[in-house]
C-alpha cells in the first residue's frame, strides 16, 4: 500500500512539474473557443498528444529493466538540468492573457478526430520536451507496478487539467496570476524531483549532488552568457 501511494504521490509531482506551461496553453485553447473549434476538440487532443509523450518516454521504462538502477538514476539530472537552466537564464514577463469566451455545442464522438483535434495533439507533443525529459528517468525507476499506478494518474490528471483550465477561463484574475507566476515554481519542483530520482537510485551522494548544482548552474550561466555575447558580435 506504501508503494502505491508513493506512485501516485510522485505521479502527481511529475504531471504538475511538466504541465504548469500546459496549463497556459489550454487557456489561450478554450479563449479561441468557437462552433469551429470546441471544448471537446481541445481535449481530445491533449490526450492524443499526452499519449505520444508517453510513449516517446517508454524506452526509459524499458530500460530500467536491463540496465543498473544507479545508472539510470543519473537520467534524474535532465530534470535538474532544465529547472536550473530555468533560474539561471529566466526572463521575466508581464504578458496578461485576455480570454475572448464563447460557448459552443458539446461534439459528438466523430468530431473529436478533426484537424483541430490533431492541431492541438501537435502542439502539446511540441511543447513536451520537458515531459520526456522527466518521464524517461521516472519509468526507467518505476517497476511493473508502480508504471501503472504512475500512467493512471497521469491521465487522471490531465483530465482534471482540461477542467480546470476551462473553468479558468472564467476567471480572469486568476488566470493572470497563474500565468506570471506560475513559471517561476516549476525550477525548483523540476530540481526537486530530479533529487529525488538520484537520492532514491543512490546514483550520486548527497554532497556530490550539491556540487553538480553549483557546477550546472556556472556552466549554464556561462553558455547563456556567451550566446549573448555571439548574437551582439554577429549584429
Amino acid at each position: 500500500m506504501n508503494e502505491l501511494f508513493t506512485a501516485f504521490s510522485t505521479g502527481i509531482v511529475a504531471f504538475i512539474a511538466t504541465n504548469i506551461d500546459d496549463i497556459l496553453i489550454l487557456l489561450l485553447f478554450f479563449s479561441q473557443v468557437n462552433a469551429n473549434f470546441r471544448p471537446w476538440q481541445i481535449v481530445a487532443g491533449q490526450y492524443l498528444g499526452f499519449t505520444a509523450l508517453i510513449l516517446l518516454s517508454l524506452p526509459g521504462f524499458f530500460g530500467g529493466i536491463i540496465l543498473p538502477p544507479r545508472w539510470i538514476g543519473l537520467l534524474g539530472l535532465l530534470p535538474i538540468i532544465i529547472g536550473i537552466s530555468t533560474l539561471v537564464n529566466r526572463e521575466v514577463t508581464t504578458e496578461e492573457l485576455q480570454p475572448d469566451i464563447t460557448t459552443s455545442k458539446p461534439a459528438t464522438f466523430a468530431e473529436l478526430l478533426t484537424p483541430q483535434a490533431y492541431g492541438v495533439a501537435a502542439i502539446t507533443v511540441a511543447n513536451g520536451s520537458d515531459n520526456v525529459s522527466v518521464y524517461l528517468p521516472l519509468f526507467a525507476n518505476s517497476n511493473v507496478i508502480s508504471f501503472f499506478v504512475i500512467i493512471n494518474s497521469f491521465f487522471i490528471l490531465l483530465g482534471i487539467w482540461c477542467y480546470v483550465a476551462y473553468k479558468l477561463t472564467y476567471q480572469r484574475t486568476i488566470a493572470n496570476i497563474l500565468t506570471r507566476y506560475g513559471s517561476q515554481i516549476i525550477p525548483f519542483i523540476l530540481i526537486g524531483l530530479g533529487t529525488y530520482i538520484i537520492l532514491k537510485s543512490q546514483a550520486l551522494s548527497l554532497i556530490k549532488l550539491m556540487g553538480t548544482y553549483l557546477c550546472l548552474a556556472v556552466f549554464l550561466k556561462k553558455s547563456e552568457f556567451s550566446n549573448e555575447v555571439e548574437e551582439k558580435s554577429n549584429k
